[in-house]
């Protein structure tokens, strides 16, 4: 196979965080707080919508994401599979990866490192380049950069000062701009 073929075999990819942007997070003090309840758990509006239309425009729909809180001992196991549960048979994700360390483990998946899109993109033959992160945090946004991807960050009270290629107020918005 010569390297032209190959590179049409590839195929482009969003990544999605999760929360803050497939699930609402929870605020205290203006600051973002992961569900650690399956009765906190609540999709954002639009997330079936946005990943079904992305899918059917041949994107692959990855999420990834950081979940130290188990690792930090304020979710239980049982809990988190629990809401990958919801996610894996309500949203219809290619693939999922999850980071469940913290940042003393200083792991290659942990956001704002790459490894989880890095490993997605081996995995599924991703062009990187012509693939988004979407997420709502300054990590996920290193993260998308550091892998090679544009960046689109949806807007909340807490990430005025996240750096990203476009920063929309809907995955609907995000999902256009990705289509155009």
């Amino acid at each position: 196979m010569n390297q032209e073929s190959g590179a049409s075999e590839r195929c482009r990819a969003v990544f999605f965080d999760r929360d803050g942007v497939v699930n609402r997070v929870l605020l205290k003090d203006g600051q973002p707080f992961s569900p650690r309840k399956p009765e906190e758990f609540t999709f954002t509006e639009g997330i079936l919508e946005a990943v079904t239309l992305l899918k059917r425009n041949g994107y692959k729909v990855i999420l990834i994401s950081n979940q130290p809180e188990l690792a930090r001992g304020l979710i239980t196991q049982d809990a988190l599979d629990e809401m990958m549960r919801r996610v894996k048979q309500e949203i219809g994700f290619d693939d999922i990866f999850l980071c469940l360390h913290d940042d003393h483990h200083h792991c290659a998946c942990r956001k704002p490192r790459p490894g989880m899109i890095l490993d997605a993109a081996e995995k599924w033959k991703i062009d990187l380049g012509s693939s988004y992160v979407i997420g709502d945090t300054w990590r996920d946004m290193e993260a998308g950069r550091a892998a090679g991807c544009k960046t689109i960050l949806v807007d909340a009270v807490y990430n005025r000062d996240a750096r990203s290629d476009v920063r929309v107020e809907s995955l609907f918005e995000a999902a256009g701009i990705i289509l155009r």
